[in-house]
């Protein structure tokens, strides 16, 4: 039931969790990316010299990474541009269809390339992921939002509609702090009608701070025991302060007018 005062996503009342359905031209879109993505990487692993490539798999915890960098760290010198590609292609896809595991994927830029290259890599490829996806999510994605977070859909449709001149200092302020999951951003932003260049400027910008911290962290990634030990209380804290930060001249501006 809809509450008294409740902003509504485009005039509408919030939609009722529903099981997603996507129609046949929103699949075969889907499916267009993804065949993209597929034909991309294959035309990179024919570039590559014949070897064993069993390694080659999206790591889902710290041994799986340090093998995946012990492996690529042979052909970073050799074949520095199909590494690259094969990175950028596999990071945007991961974030084009919220894959979980890119911070494994920042980890081994540090790892690979060093902290300058590293981040610049991370926070580009990041940025394209993040913009892959917020037009994917444009053009299929509000079944599949409505299904996955109703609630949060609504919440965050109500502090966009209410921060129009800020808007630029609240969406970094989302990205530099935990309060809303940047999958949900990604894929809601379209849907709540955040303009594309808000979108781009506070991903690019805010995702700087958390890429600098994982990206060093792969330079001694021996050293690492487990994720919980990216972000300890100093670095949170860091991110938070800089978050608020982001939206202090707006609260500024609310309290001069």
């Amino acid at each position: 039931m809809e509450r008294e005062g409740e902003t509504t996503i485009a005039g509408v009342a919030p939609e009722t969790p529903r099981r997603c359905s996507l129609s046949f031209w929103e699949v075969t879109t889907a499916s267009g990316v993804v065949l993209g993505f597929v034909v991309g990487l294959l035309c990179l692993y024919l570039t590559m010299p014949q070897s064993d490539y069993s390694f080659l798999k999206l790591p889902r915890n710290l041994q799986d990474l340090q093998i995946l960098r012990d492996n690529l760290e042979i052909y970073t010198s050799d074949y520095t541009v199909q590494v690259l590609v094969g990175y950028c292609l596999v990071y945007v896809f991961m974030q084009t269809f919220m894959i979980p595991g890119t911070v494994f994927m920042s980890l081994l830029a540090g790892a690979l390339f060093g902290v300058i290259k590293g981040m610049a890599l991370v926070v580009s490829t990041a940025t394209a992921g993040a913009s892959s996806c917020f037009f994917l999510s444009k053009l299929i994605g509000r079944p599949l939002i409505f299904s996955l977070w109703p609630d949060k859909l609504v919440f965050f449709q109500d502090q966009v509609a209410r921060r129009k001149d800020g808007l630029l200092n609240y969406m970094l302020f989302l990205r530099l702090t935990p309060t809303l999951p940047n999958t949900f951003i990604n894929v809601a932003s379209p849907i709540v009608d955040v303009p594309y260049h808000i979108f781009f400027l506070a991903t690019f910008i805010g995702l700087i701070p958390a890429a600098y911290v994982t990206v060093r962290a792969g330079i001694a990634l021996g050293e690492l025991k487990s994720l919980g030990d990216l972000y300890d209380f100093s670095s949170m804290a860091t991110l938070f302060l800089i978050g608020v930060l982001s939206v202090t001249p707006t609260l500024i501006s609310k309290k001069k007018a």
